[in-house]
Parts: C-alpha cells; structure tokens; sequence
C-alpha cells in the first residue's frame, strides 16, 4: 500500500484526518523501521500523526508493530523502570544506588521474593538534550539486581533513527511508545506521565506485556521520585490513584541542578549525602510495593531501615 495514503490520513487536517486501522499503523511502522520510505515521508507523518493525535488504539498498534523487531532476553523476578529518552538535566540518577541497596534488603529478608530491575537506554532522543541512562551505565559496572539493556543491541531499527528524530527536533510517536518495551520481558513496569491524559493511554497500550503496569508521577520523565508524588494502576478496569509524602519518612529533600553534568551526577551516587540515601531507598520501597513484594511503603520502609 502507498505510504503516501498513511500521510493523507494523518496530515490533511481536521476535515480530512481519520484514525489509523492497527494493520495500517503495523504496516507504516514497518516501512518506516525497513526504510522502505523516503526520510522526507517518514518526518512528514511522523509530525502529521503527531500533530493529530495519535488515539489510544494506534499506539497500541504501534506497540505491537515495534515489538516484531526486537530482541528479549528474560530477567526472571523482575520489573522494569521505563525512563524516558530524552535528556535528564534538574537531578542525578538514582539507579546507581540501587544495586547496594537490593544486595542489602535480600540478605536481611529471605521471605522476599528477589527483585530485579531492568532498565533500557540509548543516545538521547528529542525533544531536549541532557543525560541519558546510556551514559550513566556506560560508566559503570552492571550488578546482579540492576540489568541494562542497551537499544541499539535489542532494537538496532528503531535506534538508528536517532539521526533523523534529532533533524525533527520534536517529540514523535516514538517518544511515547518507546520508555517500556519490555525488552528483559519483566513481569512488573512502571513509568511516569507528564500529563495526567497518558496515564491511561500507558496503562492501556502497556498492559497486555506484564502482569501489572504502574504510573508513577515523579521527575523529568523517569519512574524516579524526588517529591511528592502519585501513582496509579488499573484494578477492575478501574484506575486508581495512591498518593504518597516523603516528608512522612523524614525525607526532606529539596536539591535542583541547572544542567547537570555527567562527572556531577556520578559524583553525587559515588558520595551520596544522606538525603540522597533516603530518597533512593524510597524508590526501592516503592518498587517494592509495585511488584507485590510488601503490602505497603510503610512496611517496605521499615524493612529496608
């Protein structure tokens, strides 16, 4: 089929646009992923689709189209923290911290069920620059709780797109389907939303891959929470929302950077103040409330203190 007709029914305008068939999504996204289009066709829908809308039953598809071209290697007891892309400039990374704690909170509780996490990366992705997740493990030595996977290894297609997604310099498609592809086929994930409008949109287009998906409101588009914050999940087709206080276990941390570098951000996991301490822990009590290892923050936190 002309790919020019998948332009025309995203980039005509409001008369004339109309919501894609999932085989017809599959069918573009394929094209794309083959470079069987010219690049010119690929930013033009890529920016009309965009511009559109995309509806919660084409990025489902879209899903499902990428999920043809990876490859998976199973972690087993773990959940995946789907950070987002783009660049990461008003806090560190919390994640490197994370290896140290789990090793510890095993050894103490044999009753729970081990947790891993897995974690995906690649060069940044529009629409801002900063740190990238890729660069941090690039940096460092992988453990036995936390797992990396590197995109360009279990989705090369998809990857070698980053030129062309930086000559659009806007956020695409991709951009939205992309944090939690499951690629260490997990059994619990998690991300965050900017919009209270995509918790549903991930909660439903995310779902059918884990036994259970998770929204968490937290920072700079990662399941990392530095703030109060939310989270919600799905319980009999309902979406639920908990809210959550940091200031209830004595954390009270208030810390921003302006661009922060990657020797800064390294430094802060290799010398970690004692509210950072607090708020990495805080996020393991969280994951482990989201992978059903406890019943509550307030039991996981006291297990890991």
């Amino acid at each position: 089929m002309s790919f020019k007709k998948y332009i025309k029914a995203v980039g005509t305008g409001p008369k004339g646009n109309r919501e894609l068939e999932e085989s017809e999504v599959i069918d573009a996204i394929e094209a794309i992923l083959e470079n069987r289009v010219t690049q010119a066709q690929i930013g033009a829908f890529l920016i009309g689709w965009r511009t559109k809308l995309e509806t919660d039953g084409e990025l489902t598809a879209a899903v499902k189209a990428l999920k043809k071209y990876m490859k998976f290697s199973k972690v087993e007891n773990s959940l995946e923290l789907g950070y987002s892309f783009d660049g990461r400039v008003n806090n560190p990374f919390l994640f490197p911290l994370y290896e140290e704690i789990l090793k510890n909170f095993h050894e103490k509780n044999k009753d729970i069920t081990p947790l891993h996490l897995v974690i995906s990366g690649d060069l940044v992705q529009p629409a801002k620059n900063g740190l990238t997740t890729k660069e941090i493990f690039d940096s460092l030595d992988v453990g036995q709780y936390v797992h990396y996977f590197d995109r360009v290894e279990y989705l090369k297609e998809l990857s070698l797109l980053t030129p062309l997604r930086h000559e659009l310099g806007l956020r695409t498609v991709f951009n939205t389907v992309e944090k939690l592809l499951n690629p260490g086929l997990s059994e619990y994930g998690v991300t965050t939303a900017f919009h209270k409008p995509y918790v549903k949109k991930y909660l439903t287009m995310f779902k059918e891959y884990y036994k259970e998906v998770l929204v968490v409101k937290a920072a700079e588009g990662s399941p990392e929470v530095f703030g109060n914050g939310k989270y919600w999940k799905e319980v009999d087709g309902e979406i639920t929302e908990v809210s959550f206080s940091i200031n209830d276990f004595g954390i009270t941390y208030d810390k921003t950077y302006e661009d922060i570098s990657l020797e800064e951000a390294l430094e802060i996991v290799k010398n970690p103040s004692d509210e950072v301490l607090k708020l990495a822990k805080f996020n393991i009590a969280l994951y482990l409330v989201f992978a059903s290892r406890v019943d509550n923050l307030e039991d996981a936190w006291k297990r890991l203190n």
